[in-house]
């Protein structure tokens, strides 16, 4: 099993910036992909960022030029790194991976519990 603990949300203005950090434990094998999925409300849960183990990042294209996705294999941990956040940013945002767990060895997808991310007009 793996357990996905999320941090960082909160209510920022338009323009600023905002860090979220996901941090992964369990009995880990490997974890293929981390990433970053947002759900507004009464909308669907979309894609923001993804990060492979070898460092191949993808971002929706809303985000690109605003938001970085980074990754220390070291302490299992992702960030997305939020700048000139606008209103229509504004959801849950959602950590996820693609791992291999003990004792099972079979790739799952994980997700954490989610971070609020508001941002005022």
């Amino acid at each position: 099993q793996l357990q996905l603990v999320e941090s960082g949300g909160g209510l920022v203005q338009a323009g600023g910036s905002l860090r979220l950090s996901c941090a992964a434990s369990g009995s880990i094998v490997r974890i293929r992909v981390m990433g970053w999925y947002r759900q507004a409300p009464e909308e669907q849960r979309e894609l923001v960022a993804t990060i492979t183990s070898g460092g191949t990042t993808n971002y929706r294209d809303s985000v690109k030029g605003r938001f970085t996705i980074s990754r220390d294999h070291a302490k299992n941990t992702v960030y997305l790194q939020m700048n000139s956040l606008q209103p229509d940013d504004t959801a849950v945002y959602f950590c996820y991976a693609d791992a291999t767990t003990i004792p099972t060895l079979v790739s799952n997808n994980y997700w954490g519990q989610g971070a609020q991310v508001a941002v005022s007009s």
